[in-house]
């Protein structure tokens, strides 16, 4: 009997514990540092304004950067010759030994190319982490480079 007891006791301690340790204030609160930051050697970094807005991003989508680099002349208008540009450039790239056709074996040789360097142990099948590595590689958004604290103190 005493074991009933001494578990319903437990269960209960266990639930106030419970509910005293998650009804409290999980969000901590900010520490700012009261003096300023000391640097390396010492001397302490002095008070720098900030702009006052912060710098605007392009309005441009990805399609209008897109038709921007294929509108050559900038009269917001794309020709045939403006469009076809690119398509002769990837087009010459394929066209191995330029007799102006494109044979299957011209075509897919970047495909095969591709396939044979995913397929690192040789098995003619590609495997999920294979197949992984050819997923196109988007670049991502350019990242500002911020000077270094010592720069923007000298400056002022």
């Amino acid at each position: 009997m005493w074991r009933y007891v001494a578990g319903g006791t437990a269960v209960i301690a266990l639930i106030v514990a419970g509910f005293m340790f998650f009804s409290g204030n999980a969000r901590p609160r900010p520490v700012l540092p009261s003096q300023p930051i000391a640097q390396a050697n010492g001397t302490s970094v002095p008070n720098v304004p900030l702009p006052d807005a912060a710098p605007e991003a392009t309005d441009k989508t990805r399609e209008q950067k897109r038709f921007d680099r294929y509108d050559k002349d900038r009269d917001a208008k794309i020709t045939r010759k403006e469009y076809l540009i690119q398509r002769r450039k990837a087009y010459a790239r394929l066209d191995v030994d330029g007799d102006g056709k494109l044979s299957f074996d011209e075509w897919a040789v970047k495909a095969t190319t591709k396939f044979a360097d995913a397929d690192r142990d040789k098995s003619g099948t590609m495997t999920a982490p294979e197949f992984a590595t050819t997923a196109v590689k988007r670049k991502g958004p350019a990242r500002v480079n911020c000077p270094p604290v010592q720069a923007a103190a000298e400056e002022s």
